[in-house]
């Protein structure tokens, strides 16, 4: 029997249980939905460490019952030394996937937290102080965690190709060997980082004695990446997107996040026939959904300062509709298109004043670029491996240039008054499960752990995959699978509840101020309220 949890003082779901208690501490001790998050972001950078880090990026849309929702922009551009020419000097076709050649965009993660606690002190009356936000990551670190099966399989696939990442191996295999699950797993460094942060304030990532161990570090191994680059970078406040689906209103990140293609997909949607969750009608209508929706991402969506259309403009009723118009219910469209990975963590967390956080952390693949500076023990993204070294590709490298993200959470403010937070990780696959999850709860009515748990698909790559197929879990009635691949999909079967299919999670605000919450049976995370 699936439960879906549920309280009325505060709730906060992460893909971790550390992390979910880090933040459900904080909102039991009457803080609000910003500190708590910043308390989970915090803790899942220390227990997750395969799946994000201080030295990634994260975005959040931030919910004000009354107010229009907030965006934050916690993206890193490209170093100022990072150009193609830059590249193409050292005999590059393509910017290295790992290694310190892949770390060339600053890690925007730090500053998206104080930017949050900035809306947080402004408008919440928020109290919390970083030492007390940070507590729980600083003892993870310094006291060590047990190793999730996760983090062990992810440490053992990605270790062979790690020989060019300073720092790797001493840190996620401190004996020589991969740690085993449930082993203790200690990151010092990592706790003494924290310290400082906690001491100095978030600040000093970019502009204190931290920043300046980072770029000093950075530059020994061979990153681009210099002082200058840290000191320059603050995240932005930024207008999210929104789409009106058969009455509710949901938003997501502008570029340079896949939000637009996630408001597409749902937009052309709502004009199919979805017949039953789980039914063919139902997923072969999404997935040709997210195939006009991907075709727009890829041809335009890019740092926003280079962009040359509206992206708000493909989110019009007649666009959207004529793309709907487009889908033969019967017959796949050709596949595959150029497709990019991503590892990431979404966390939820809505207060007792029905304040709510959609909020996801990345370092794009597992590990980010492998390298793990010495003296913070941080290890550093490669999102900026999404940038092309041809001057014509709309995406092309250019110093300062913010990089193409997969990542991006969403919300919605539904007709009935419920407010949802949601979200999942998984690259490609984060527009098409958050689809799954608004359609099957909001549209469908379905229970909301039932949704999280139900069987999914996934059109395109996720982390650590280079597959373009339509992979489907094995859950599915047989009949169904039969009829998709007789559309011409091009099917693949995965066991039930494989991790490929992401860490997706979700939340509802109530207007009588019950809180519903639900975690993913595919990550070790939880939902937890009071």
């Amino acid at each position: 029997m699936l439960h879906t949890t549920r309280a009325y003082g505060g709730m906060l779901v992460a893909p971790h249980h550390l992390a979910a208690q880090a933040g459900h501490r904080v909102l039991a001790e009457g803080g609000n939905a910003i500190e708590a998050m910043v308390a989970a972001a915090a803790a899942i950078a220390v227990v997750y460490p395969h799946m994000n880090s201080l030295g990634g990026d994260n975005f959040w849309l931030i919910h004000e019952p009354g107010e229009a929702p907030i965006g934050i922009d916690a993206c890193g551009g490209a170093a100022e030394l990072a150009s193609i020419d830059f590249y193409r000097e050292q005999g590059l076709e393509a910017i290295p996937g790992r290694g310190p050649l892949a770390a060339l965009t600053v890690a925007g993660a730090p500053s998206g937290w104080e930017a949050a606690l900035a809306v947080s002190k402004g408008t919440w009356d928020g109290r919390f102080l970083l030492p007390r936000l940070l507590e729980d990551a600083i003892a993870f670190a310094r006291e060590g965690i047990a190793v999730t099966a996760s983090q062990a399989a992810n440490t053992a696939a990605k270790k062979p190709e790690m020989g060019s990442s300073p720092g790797f191996a001493e840190t996620y295999c401190p004996d020589g060997s991969v740690p085993r699950t449930g082993e203790r797993f200690r990151q010092a460094r990592l706790a003494a980082s924290l310290e400082v942060l906690a001491k100095e304030g978030l600040e000093s990532f970019y502009r204190g004695d931290l920043a300046r161990s980072l770029a000093s570090d950075l530059e020994a191994v061979g990153s681009p990446l210099r002082l200058s680059d840290l000191q320059g970078f603050k995240a932005r406040r930024v207008h999210p997107l929104s789409v009106e689906v058969a009455g509710h209103r949901v938003f997501n990140m502008p570029p340079p996040t896949q939000g637009l293609a996630s408001l597409m997909l749902l937009g052309i949607a709502q004009h199919l026939d979805f017949g039953e969750p789980g039914s063919f009608d139902f997923i072969h209508g999404l997935l040709e959904a997210t195939k006009r929706a991907f075709l727009v991402r890829d041809r335009h969506v890019t740092d926003p300062d280079h962009m040359t259309v509206d992206p708000a403009s493909f989110l019009t009723p007649e666009v959207l509709r004529e793309a709907a118009g487009d889908i033969d219910p019967v017959k796949a469209m050709p596949w595959p298109a150029p497709a990019n990975a991503g590892d990431t963590v979404w966390l939820g967390a809505i207060d007792r004043e029905g304040r709510a956080v959609s909020f996801i952390q990345s370092t794009y693949w597992e590990f980010g670029s492998g390298v793990v500076l010495p003296e913070s023990g941080i290890v550093w993204q490669n999102r900026g491996t999404s940038f092309s070294l041809d001057r014509a590709h709309h995406n092309h490298l250019l110093p300062g240039r913010r990089p193409f993200h997969t990542i991006q959470p969403a919300l919605a403010q539904l007709s009935d008054g419920r407010v949802m937070a949601y979200g999942t990780m998984g690259g490609e696959g984060q527009p098409q499960t958050q689809a799954m999850l608004f359609a099957r709860h909001v549209l469908m009515g379905q229970d909301l752990q039932e949704t999280v748990t139900a069987p999914r698909w996934l059109l395109g790559r996720t982390w650590g995959s280079e597959h373009t197929n339509v992979r489907v879990e094995d859950r599915f009635d047989p009949e169904v699978i039969a009829n998709l691949k007789a559309a011409g999909h091009d099917i693949e079967l995965v066991g039930a509840f494989d991790e490929i299919m992401g860490h997706a999670g979700a939340l509802v605000h109530h207007p009588d101020g019950l809180i519903e919450g639900a975690a993913d049976p595919r990550s070790d995370g939880q939902a937890r309220g009071f």
